[in-house]
């Protein structure tokens, strides 16, 4: 998983509530457990005018022009602006993952659906929940001005709009501290790896007969 330190990027507005994660990654594109290649499928049936499925190649599929991803004002955004319960609906880690594999590396909204929100941080997504007044603001300001560009700092816990206002965030400790330094729950287990060594070694010297 890549690290998080700071990111200064685009940001695109999401403006619908109770996003579900059928409609990030719909159920059809749910056949393969690696974590790249579901970019092009994200949002599938709002950024496409047709009906997409597994493998095919969505380059040359009609997209929807009233989609906002498909705005060229907000090609190569990285933060999103979502609205109230995004990710909410199926478990599905693979929302996370379309996300990530499209570009995102930051979502802004007012709430997030429990188990979405802690699939984004273990997969390198960081979502930040502030109040509504200020995600209004964002939302504005971002739908008033080409270009609108934030700076996230995880490690100030900050966000720092294009007008010099600074906006605080919470974030739990450990999933910080996870984010930082790029800490998958892979990552995690392997920083106990000669722990881990020594054990299955003095287990296997103890008991042979379980390796026989």
């Amino acid at each position: 998983m890549k690290p998080f330190t700071t990111l200064e990027a685009l940001a695109v507005p999401l403006d619908r509530a109770n996003v579900d994660t059928d409609a990030i990654i719909p159920k059809q594109f749910l056949k393969s457990i690696k974590r790249s290649g579901f970019g092009p499928n994200l949002f599938d049936e709002w950024r496409y005018l047709d009906h997409g499925e597994p493998g095919q190649d969505c380059s040359g599929r009609p997209g929807n022009p009233d989609f906002v991803l498909n705005k060229a004002r907000y090609q190569g955004a990285q933060i999103l602006l979502t609205r109230d319960n995004f990710g909410c609906g199926s478990s599905r880690e693979h929302a996370p993952w379309a996300l990530e594999d499209y570009g995102f590396r930051v979502l802004i909204g007012t709430s997030f659906a429990d188990i979405f929100f802690n699939n984004c941080f273990k997969n390198g997504v960081l979502p930040i929940v502030l109040p509504a007044a200020q995600v209004d603001e964002l939302f504005r300001q971002c739908e008033a001005a080409d270009g609108y560009r934030l700076v996230v700092d995880l490690a100030a816990q900050t966000v720092t709009r294009p007008d010099g206002m600074i906006v605080k965030f919470d974030v739990d400790p450990f999933r910080k501290e996870c984010l930082l330094n790029g800490w998958d729950d892979i990552g995690l287990t392997l920083r106990h790896a000669d722990k881990i060594r020594a054990f299955e070694e003095k287990r296997r010297a103890e008991h042979p007969y379980y390796f026989a």
